[in-house]
């Protein structure tokens, strides 16, 4: 499967397609989905370009609103997950993700999908850590403030991520994982952007949270952007496993926004299984953990602790097969992801249709309809009630802020509340990409550049990494 990848898009839809189609038209080749690692901008009207946290002078509509009204069609498949500067209100609608315009998904806060046999995970946003214990309490009319801390990743989308078991090919984030930058060449990313160096040293340039899911889910392939430059690197994992085990690697690539001159775009061959077609599939095991930590789901402002291995409750909530086949059965073992786009002047609501019908199926809360009044967790199942027994002294034995109005505004809140395997087939035997090694991948990420109308391929390679795969 060719994938394109996108490092900030900046609302630049249309450059990007246009890119592609003349990297197609030069090569001979076909782009079978393109994947956006953040700054999106999903921006369908003037409203949506309000709650963008950018100068003013920065707020432009671009092109996404011609796909969105249908104006323009998306040629390619595309995925994206959220950066930090986005429509935070639009993309607040489809908080388990969604379509946000026709053949354009955003993959949520946090998620897992199938395309074409191959596993894709994302998580949007970036890290700030007095943000990231959190609820999800931020509702229009934003702040300024509110306005930038809805788009920090929270404790529960990771704590979510790190619940999967089975394989992850390739893993999405805006930000880069914490000490990324020493797993490739190190000098040659200061050379280009040598106030990184502060940073490094400090300890803060990178998320430490996507650190550790790097750490824990291991994936084949991760993409990131955010900080504007191409850098390639090999991180080599460890087994805790006593046992001789398969070494297991993760192949990094970081890209820039879409301006000319800049290496914002990348096409790699990744192999995937010939006989699924190239549609978007839910994940069960994403699907079943999201039902089983629905109950951990907080709206509000104040810092709180998810469970732990020394909690009274359940903490580890990879799915049984039984908790599995459950979930199956109530999408009617049928994980085609619907076409269920539906435009705004078509609904009044503030809550998108999409995330309504997914959560009414999946038997879990819209966060944004719960902040708006417009959920009840008391529409939960008979079996939610016994699943989430614990949560009213959940919430209030883990609280963890200074503000008096906070406790008692959750604890009245809580009140009220009523308690609530996918393995990738083998590819198939390609000589050509089916070994794809260290020095493949760094060596041929070959940059492609828009200057003025052309495309070109940089004369810079990446080098090659110390490590070995």
């Amino acid at each position: 499967m060719k994938i394109a990848i996108e490092g900030c898009a900046h609302g630049e839809l249309q450059q990007i397609y246009n890119t592609i189609d003349l990297i197609e038209k030069r090569d001979n080749i076909k782009v079978d989905l393109l994947i956006c690692c953040g700054d999106f901008q999903a921006t369908r009207n003037n409203e949506d370009l309000l709650t963008m946290a950018v100068p003013p002078k920065y707020r432009q509509m671009c092109t996404f609103h011609k796909y969105y009204t249908g104006e323009l069609v998306a040629p390619i498949l595309t995925i994206f997950i959220g950066g930090n500067h986005e429509a935070s209100n639009h993309l607040q609608e489809l908080s388990y993700g969604g379509w946000a315009a026709p053949n354009i998904y955003y993959m949520g806060l946090a998620g897992v999908i199938n395309v074409g046999g191959i596993r894709i995970g994302g998580i949007s946003g970036i890290y700030k850590s007095n943000d990231y214990m959190r609820g999800r309490h931020e509702k229009q009319p934003y702040t300024e403030q509110t306005k930038r801390s809805i788009y920090h990743i929270r404790q529960l989308e990771v704590f979510r991520l790190k619940q999967l078991k089975q394989p992850i090919d390739i893993m999405l984030s805006h930000d880069w994982p914490q000490g990324i930058e020493n797993h490739g060449n190190l000098k040659q990313l200061l050379k280009y952007k040598p106030f990184f160096e502060t940073d490094i040293k400090e300890g803060k340039l990178g998320s430490k949270p996507t650190r550790e899911l790097l750490d824990e889910l291991k994936p084949k392939y991760w993409f990131s952007a955010h900080l504007h430059c191409k850098f390639a690197a090999i991180v080599n994992h460890t087994s805790d496993d006593n046992e001789e085990t398969e070494k297991r690697c993760t192949k990094f690539l970081s890209l820039d926004k879409c301006l000319p001159n800049k290496r914002f775009l990348q096409i790699l061959d990744i192999p995937h299984d010939d006989s699924k077609s190239i549609n978007l599939m839910y994940d069960i095991e994403w699907l079943t953990i999201l039902h089983l930590t629905n109950h951990l789901l907080n709206t509000n402002s104040n810092m709180y602790y998810l469970p732990g291995p020394t909690a009274s409750e359940r903490f580890d909530f990879t799915p049984t097969e039984e908790e599995k086949t459950a979930v199956l059965e109530m999408f009617s073992h049928d994980l085609r992801i619907p076409n269920n786009f539906i435009t705004l002047e078509n609904y009044k609501s503030k809550t998108n249709p999409q995330t309504t019908n997914f959560c009414e199926k999946l038997c879990i809360d819209d966060p944004l309809a719960l902040l708006l009044g417009q959920w009840s967790r008391s529409n939960l199942t008979e079996n939610e009630h016994e699943m989430d027994s614990t949560f009213s002294s959940f919430v209030n034995s883990t609280m963890c802020s200074n503000n008096e109005d906070e406790i008692e505004d959750t604890e009245k809140s809580s009140e009220k509340l009523t308690m609530s395997p996918f393995i990738l087939p083998e590819p198939k035997n390609d000589s050509t990409y089916s070994n794809i090694n260290e020095n493949s991948f760094l060596n041929n990420c070959s940059s492609i550049t828009v200057p003025n109308t052309s495309i070109e391929k940089s004369d810079e390679d990446i080098h090659q990494s110390q490590g070995k795969c």
